[in-house]
């Protein structure tokens, strides 16, 4: 196996394919210790194409093997997106002396002109932990006589009815089913009428359990729903949560959920879904995103390969000023390839600056720390016309990132810009934590209650940090950096081909 050469605007730590396009994050599996991330991917574009799965493995979520394709297009259609599971009960009788993975995805098959595509879902299962992969003789196992938008299904096992749910896209709603094996399924509610943002169609729904501020006694069920483009909306597509109750056939939103909320404020998360089958042990909801936007995906800056995911991120409900609220906080095999290079306390903008003006770092992440009403921030992949602008204003408690000097940005009059999101400050500070990458920033305010994800395309030598605040004598009350790139290096986090 060999290193994949790193490629303009390619991440340090973040997974893109070796080469052509990429998006929606499909299939995530964890089994046998590894972390299977599926994809869409036309391996013979650059732009979305013939869709098939591309398929890479970790065992840390760091450092990606890039695998062979797992599914390619048959006579019912494209492969669309889609979700894996462990059968460990064998209901499927797809196995036979040891559990196996089961993909379940959307057919989509292209109509002539004039004519809806139509889309199904369907199944294929592997015995060799997702090395090859069969596709079930019966397929399709669900279809929709009416819905034209039928699409993304997203699978778990229902402890408490012992059965499959799914849940599936369907224009501006989604629907549930439930099925004893795979097979078979009977539709149980649908959900979306008069409730959240409908400005473009509904696609890669997920619904999960979470405890509430960690009391295993107080579960709520969380619903993403991400929202394609729609030109008549500048933000482009995102992705929007709602929490409530789930009895097993119909989810019930609580008054939270009555008002939009969105996952992400930046531009640049989109379809993201959830890990199956984390060991009970390890407790956690894990999470990856597709880092682009349908307004610009296809006009993105790219050589050899574009489209890459977000940092895995960790998803937990906290109570917020008496409002339950989905947290987002970076997986913690993060830290372990962080290397510290800069430690502060109680710093001056100037005794920051010093200490930054020596520093050579490419991707690196930024903790900091600062009083409640503070507006300061930093100046990342910084050159001489060209900066990409993290902060916080402390007058409107709202964190923001401002790309709209970043570097490229005239290949889509929507991308440059500034994107914020409200703060709920809880203490008398305020918390960043921004992951900067070659093409990225992410950025986590107040522990992860606030988050914008954007890319950004800085050329090669724009590569200053800087720090800076409204009033001279506002503080840094801790600032830390750590560098990735040495862990890049070493080919812990690179991309591997077979």
């Amino acid at each position: 196996m060999s290193v994949i050469t790193k490629q303009n605007y390619r991440g340090a730590y973040h997974f893109s394919p070796q080469e052509m396009w990429m998006n929606d994050p499909n299939g995530l599996v964890y089994f046998e210790g590894e972390y299977h991330l599926f994809f869409q991917h036309h391996p013979d574009g650059m732009t979305m194409g013939e869709m098939h799965w591309g398929h890479a493995v970790s065992r840390d979520l760091v450092a990606w093997e890039e695998l062979p394709i797992a599914l390619v297009p048959d006579e019912l259609g494209m492969i669309f997106s889609g979700s894996a599971v462990v059968d460990w009960k064998n209901t499927t009788g797809f196995f036979e002396d040891k559990p196996g993975l089961v993909a379940i995805f959307t057919h989509h098959l292209n109509m002539p002109e004039g004519q809806p595509a139509i889309q199904c879902q369907s199944l294929a299962y592997s015995k060799d932990n997702g090395r090859t992969w069969t596709k079930y003789a019966g397929n399709p196992v669900l279809r929709h006589e009416t819905f034209i938008d039928f699409r993304d299904p997203k699978v778990f096992w229902d402890k408490e009815q012992s059965r499959w749910v799914m849940i599936v896209a369907c224009g501006q709603t989604v629907c549930l089913y439930h099925s004893p094996d795979l097979i078979r399924w009977t539709f149980a509610s649908e959900f979306g009428g008069g409730i959240g943002s409908h400005d473009g169609v509904w696609e890669c729904p997920d619904l999960f359990p979470l405890a509430v501020d960690g009391d295993k006694d107080n579960i709520k069920w969380v619903m993403l729903v991400s929202i394609g483009a729609d030109l008549a909306f500048e933000e482009g597509s995102r992705t929007q949560y709602f929490t409530g109750c789930f009895d097993g056939a119909v989810f019930t939103p609580d008054e939270e959920s009555r008002s939009i909320r969105w996952l992400d404020y930046g531009r640049d998360n989109y379809a993201g879904v959830s890990w199956s089958d984390l060991p009970e042990e390890d407790g956690r909801r894990l999470f990856i995103g597709w880092m682009s936007n349908w307004m610009y995906a296809d006009q993105t800056p790219a050589e050899g390969f574009r489209g890459a995911m977000t940092i895995p991120r960790e998803l937990a409900l906290e109570s917020r000023n008496g409002v339950v609220t989905l947290i987002q906080k970076p997986a913690r095999e993060l830290e372990a390839v962080r290397i510290p290079v800069l430690s502060l306390t109680n710093a001056s903008v100037q005794e920051v600056n010093a200490a930054c003006a020596s520093l050579q770092l490419d991707a690196y992440v930024i903790e900091a720390e600062f009083a409640r009403g503070t507006s300061a921030g930093f100046r990342v992949k910084a050159g001489a016309k060209q900066q990409t602008v993290v902060g916080i204003n402390g007058q409107t408690e709202e964190m923001y990132v401002d790309r709209s000097a970043s570097g490229k940005i005239d290949f889509h009059k929507l991308f440059p810009g500034l994107h914020s999101a409200k703060l709920t400050a809880q203490a008398a500070t305020y918390d960043l934590c921004i992951y900067v990458d070659r093409s990225s920033v992410e950025v986590f305010g107040n522990g992860g209650q606030a988050v914008l994800t954007d890319l950004i395309f800085p050329e090669p030598e724009s590569g200053a940090l800087t720090a800076f605040v409204e009033l001279e004598e506002d503080l840094f009350l801790s600032l830390k950096i750590y560098d990735l790139v040495s862990s890049a290096a070493s080919g812990r986090t690179g991309k591997q081909e077979v």
